[in-house]
């Protein structure tokens, strides 16, 4: 018997795997090899039957298509869990490492999204740059205060409360400062505009720099204080920022919660000051809009558009705390956010200049919109109005004073404080950290921020949801 060659053997089964053999006349087709011809008998009987008529049937392809799309959407759902098994193992001194190159980036667009927003052109309020540079004042004040942490405890700024809050705080001056010196530029703008303003005399921080860089000064020589009689008192890891004076006493608390506080939470005063610079940043943002309005320059509008991912990065260390700094890929996350939100905020404040006819000095660039978006901004604004939400609160307290305004806007923080810090310890979550829920905190709020905004652009009835 001629024996088949290698590469005939090799085509003859792949025939065979590839098709169906269906016997025209029984289900039978093929002698099963588990039965040996060991006879001679068997072998006539089994040599003597009819010849067995057989036709190939072509596999049905669209099965062969499952199995692969199938086994690919396999390998991608496991891709994906290994991936964010990966950023969920992530551990504190490999986020803190990939961190700083995204925080060191984004000091570059920053520094230029000051000069953009000060140039002559522009009339910016002297003291909503002041409150804007302010930022890198606590950029560069938080860098020591994490050596210290990290030099004296052993941890990250995050988990030593006493520094954390008064570094933190800093960030809470730089928004306060933005938000008056905004709210007293949009005040006599408006005033202006109702032709009530003719003896009212023009704001200080409109016209000189002086008064909100005292403001400023006087502000970060307390945040140091805080931080400076802990140190000389031999403040401990876990020593309560304000030495927690605010805090409710587990034992006072009306109620016993489901678990119990762990050594790194926050202390209420230092939730106040994580809060306060969300909900100041975002009427900082209205204030940017209704500016827009009063200057009848609708590039303003983009820089409401250009700080959406820096308050999503505020969004982001809230998370974290909430968490118990136990999720360590969302600070990385956060200094992506930081260095994308100062380059957008740097392109809004670019567009503005180039809009009130500032020129190039090293060469003509391209701005992305053109004269009829312009134009259609223009026809737009005057059916805005504005939401009710806490963008607005500059507007829905036009009425009280800076001091009643300030008052009003800590008072509010202190109740969601209170809210968060023990409310939490009812819930599993913030004690079983899940990634997913992590970014559900930071995306959710973020998404619906930013389609408020759309939304505001293109109808002027949507009041929003907060």
């Amino acid at each position: 018997m001629t024996k088949l060659p290698p590469k005939a053997k090799l085509l003859l089964a792949a025939l065979v795997t590839s098709c169906h053999y269906v016997h025209e006349s029984s289900a039978f087709s093929f002698r099963p090899a588990s039965l040996p011809l060991k006879t001679v008998a068997n072998k006539r009987a089994w040599h003597s039957r009819p010849p067995t008529r057989c036709k190939l049937v072509p596999a049905d392809c669209s099965s062969i298509e499952s199995l692969s799309s199938l086994s690919s959407s396999s390998q991608t759902l496991s891709f994906l869990n290994q991936f964010n098994a990966a950023l969920s193992g992530m551990d504190q001194t490999s986020a803190e490492t990939l961190a700083g190159p995204f925080f060191g980036l984004s000091l570059f667009p920053y520094l230029a999204f000051l000069f953009f927003l000060q140039v002559p052109q522009n009339n910016t309020p002297k003291g909503v740059t002041v409150g804007f540079a302010t930022c890198l004042l606590f950029v560069f004040l938080t860098i020591p205060a994490a050596i210290a942490a990290k030099v004296w405890f052993d941890v990250s700024l995050a988990d030593c409360d006493w520094l954390h809050g008064s570094a933190e705080s800093l960030l809470t001056v730089t928004n306060l400062v933005t938000v008056v010196a905004f709210r007293q530029a949009l005040s006599y703008e408006e005033q202006t505009r109702r032709g009530d303003a003719r003896d009212v005399p023009v704001p200080e921080s409109v016209l000189r720099f002086d008064p909100m860089v005292k403001l400023v000064v006087g502000l970060t020589g307390l945040a140091f204080l805080t931080a400076l009689f802990p140190a000389v008192a031999g403040a401990q890891v876990h020593t309560p920022y304000l030495n927690g004076f605010m805090d409710i006493p587990p034992q006072l608390l009306p109620w016993t919660p489901t678990h119990s506080e762990p050594s790194n939470a926050l202390t209420i005063t230092c939730w106040i000051i994580h809060i306060t610079s969300l909900v100041e940043f975002l009427a900082a943002m209205g204030f940017c809009w209704r500016y827009a309005e009063v200057t009848q320059n609708p590039k303003w509008k983009g820089l409401t558009w250009g700080l959406l991912p820096l308050h999503s990065s505020g969004i982001t260390a809230c998370t974290y705390h909430l968490f118990y700094n136990s999720i360590p890929v969302l600070v990385p996350l956060q200094a992506a956010l930081t260095c994308v939100g100062n380059l957008t905020a740097m392109w809004a404040a670019f567009r503005i200049a180039k809009s009130n006819g500032w020129d190039v000095p090293w060469g003509q660039i391209q701005v992305l919109d053109d004269e009829k978006n312009d134009m259609e901004d223009d026809v737009r604004w005057d059916r805005s109005q504005s939401l009710v939400g806490f963008e607005d609160l500059g507007e829905a307290l036009a009425s009280d004073n800076d001091y009643t305004f300030i008052f009003k806007l800590f008072a509010g923080c202190a109740v969601a404080s209170y809210i968060v810090k023990y409310g939490e310890l009812w819930f599993e979550f913030p004690f079983e950290p899940e990634l997913n829920i992590a970014l559900a905190f930071i995306v959710v709020p973020s998404l619906l921020n930013a389609f408020k905004w759309y939304k505001r652009s293109q109808d002027p009835t949507f009041e929003g949801w907060f």
